[in-house]
């Protein structure tokens, strides 16, 4: 675990947001509020909007109809990420975290289960990040042993 992460804040420009990513070679923060309490990640994959864009849900038209074939809902917050100018507006806002007492093998199966790559470790009153988890943790910890 990385202690004491490099953390942003939903108001940090994006820009900032990617030059720390770029700088420190790591591909994703967490996000905290103004007292250190997780809200949410940014990741790479969330920049990747601002690059590749979104396209318009399939249709189909009906008379004087428009049926969309997926959710335009979904569409609507891909246009947000791709257009977003702070991490506020980018990141993924229901992030996942466990607490800093569970042991490597919780945590290691937590992110197996989600299919994530990073956990940030919160501390015992969910009231502030004091690490992150990532799967090269998991693997050098396991080669230790």
């Amino acid at each position: 675990m990385t202690q004491n992460p490099i953390t942003v804040t939903p108001q940090t420009p994006l820009s900032e947001a990617v030059k720390i990513l770029a700088e420190k070679k790591i591909s994703g923060l967490p996000v905290v509020d103004d007292q250190g309490k997780l809200v949410g990640i940014i990741s790479e994959t969330d920049l990747m909007w601002q690059e590749t864009g979104v396209e318009p849900p399939p249709y189909i038209m009906i008379l004087d109809s428009v049926i969309y074939l997926q959710n335009p809902a979904r569409y609507e917050k891909e246009v947000h990420k791709a257009l977003g100018q702070t991490v506020g507006e980018v990141m993924s806002d229901k992030p996942i975290s466990i607490k800093g007492t569970k042991s490597l093998k919780e945590a290691a199966h937590l992110m197996h289960e989600k299919k994530i790559r990073r956990l940030p470790v919160i501390d015992e009153n969910n009231t502030k990040v004091i690490g992150i988890l990532t799967q090269g943790d998991i693997i050098r910890t396991m080669a230790q042993e």
